[in-house]
């Protein structure tokens, strides 16, 4: 049978694990903009691929872009949707695109590669509104800011 003053070192022990585990956010998505009722977060958790029904997805992959060029997306968004997912990838930090998204009601971006704090050749956004997404055309416009010879890029869009 365990001492009284066991117990109590016990439960100390225990309640310092699970306040280190609150702690601890369990995402690191971050909150980078707030505007029109829209929030606006990034990081490696906003764009959840393994939850997606492909058909849900607006995909360009093995594109390329060159210094100052643009190059346009579009993605319907139904009426009821609450959140729009985009990805940007290119996996070279040293040549730098941007990402602007256009809603039919509002603009967010441009976004650089160190939106989420980290220079990885990656943007990744996610765009929420509680009262639902105004449904419509919402276009992606990734832009070539600085880079070297021609880039290779995939980006990804869809709603839910």
């Amino acid at each position: 049978m365990l001492s009284r003053d066991t117990m109590k070192v016990h439960l100390l022990a225990l309640l310092l694990v699970i306040g280190a585990a609150v702690a601890v956010p369990a995402v690191s998505a971050k909150i980078v903009e707030e505007k029109d009722g829209y929030i606006v977060m990034t990081g490696p958790d906003t764009l959840n691929v393994d939850s997606l029904n492909l058909r849900d997805m607006s995909l360009r992959s093995s594109s390329s872009i060159s210094q100052g060029q643009s190059q346009w997306y579009a993605t319907s968004v139904s009426s009821g949707n609450t959140a729009f997912y985009s990805g940007l990838n290119w996996g070279n930090p040293s040549n730098s695109l941007t990402l602007t998204i256009y809603a039919p009601d509002s603009l967010f971006g441009p976004y650089y590669d160190d939106v989420d704090g980290v220079i990885d050749g990656w943007i990744n956004v996610q765009i929420t509104r509680t009262g639902g997404l105004t449904s419509g055309t919402w276009r992606s416009n990734v832009y070539g800011h600085s880079v070297t010879g021609s880039q290779s890029y995939t980006y990804s869009a869809y709603a839910v």
